[in-house]
């Protein structure tokens, strides 16, 4: 199964592909400009394949999740109402940016996070394999399909059983979480793009972040959308306001990586 493209830098590199496609067929166009083009085509597509050979390979776990995500037509599940929204394959967080999850827990020596938005359990699954023994991944998610998925591969790895998945709206989640005196020392958020805004107020007015927490919010770029010219998507909207209202935000610091469709690291000042 072909896998679009869904972050800025493979969306270039397709776009730039067609245009060097285009351009071979054209007998008379300078030479120099192709060969420029082609540069920049090889600069935007070898980018990613690059970051992947240079990154510490996903477990033997990680790996077979991939496949049996990939493996499932989405678009089925959807249609027969299985699952209560449209899924797809490119929604995992992938390889690199698992791996770079992993660091984190590792750098910021957590023992407990809180998963905002789980699908099939890829990042849920990397940060628990981080996690010491008696750590512990609470995963929200409001797909009971995707959950059961999820927890089938959980079952069948090393470091699933650290992993407790409450199905759910998250934000009814996350208040039942404060409410019982519930503290994590890292958030990842991977929902729907327009709960961001109070996934980040009630992680900030509650208890529930840690003194010295950190939050991971991904889909930051959201396909270039938020500072391209052109008709942005709703969680390109919504995506744009919450990156607007973190530079607005005294209560934190950030720092938008441009890693996959964007990860933001934020810490209470």
């Amino acid at each position: 199964m072909t896998v679009r493209p869904v972050t800025p830098v493979g969306i270039l590199a397709a776009k730039l592909e067609s245009l060097v496609s285009q351009v071979e067929k054209i007998d008379n166009l300078d030479r120099a400009f192709k060969a420029q083009l082609q540069q920049a085509y090889e600069l935007a597509n070898g980018l990613d394949p690059y970051l992947n050979l240079c990154t510490t390979p996903e477990s033997p776990a990680l790996a077979a999740l991939v496949k049996r995500t990939q493996s499932e037509d989405w678009s089925k599940r959807f249609s027969d109402g299985e699952t209560v929204r449209q899924l797809e394959q490119e929604m995992l967080s992938g390889h690199v940016e698992g791996q770079m999850l992993k660091f984190l827990v590792h750098l910021t020596k957590a023992q407990r996070v809180l998963e905002i938005g789980m699908f099939t359990g890829y990042s849920a699954l990397a940060m628990a394999e981080a996690l010491p023994v008696d750590g512990v991944v609470v995963a929200c998610e409001v797909d009971a399909y995707v959950a059961e998925f999820a927890q089938k591969c959980f079952d069948e790895s090393t470091a699933g059983h650290k992993i407790s998945v409450k199905v759910a709206p998250a934000l009814e989640t996350m208040k039942q979480l404060a409410q019982h005196g519930e503290v994590f020392d890292l958030v990842f958020i991977d929902a729907d793009k327009a709960g961001y805004t109070d996934y980040l107020d009630l992680l900030l007015t509650t208890g529930l972040l840690a003194p010295n927490g950190l939050i991971c919010a991904d889909n930051t770029l959201m396909q270039g959308q938020p500072y391209v010219s052109g008709t942005a998507t709703e969680n390109g909207v919504a995506i744009a306001k919450f990156n607007q209202a973190l530079v607005d935000d005294p209560r934190v610091e950030q720092v938008l990586v441009p890693l996959r469709d964007g990860l933001t690291l934020i810490r209470r000042v």
